[in-house]
């Protein structure tokens, strides 16, 4: 079984920032998603691809896969990048 473990990213859309602090773990599929012959919506028999697990911190969620002999990559997050600019800047 093989996880990924990454921080929440911001969204783009808001300026808060509450909950870009907690890790979460994701499982990766086991299987392909295949259409359904019904209706045709695509679906799998996985159910861990529904789980995702939230940890206050990174060594957490490490342990957390270690104590359960998960497999998990961990995904750094990307230093944010701040543009600053002035109102002034615009009438030049």
């Amino acid at each position: 079984m093989t996880a990924r473990i990454f921080q929440r990213p911001k969204n783009a859309m808001q300026s808060g920032k509450a909950l870009l602090d907690q890790w979460i773990l994701e499982f990766a599929p086991n299987e392909a998603r295949r259409p359904d012959p019904l209706m045709g919506w695509p679906g799998s028999a996985d159910t861990q691809n529904q789980v995702s697990l939230k940890f206050a911190s990174l060594d957490e969620a490490k342990a957390y896969a270690d104590k359960h002999g998960i497999l998990a990559t961990i995904h750094a997050t990307p230093p944010r990048r701040l543009k600053l600019q002035a109102y002034a800047d615009n009438f030049r």
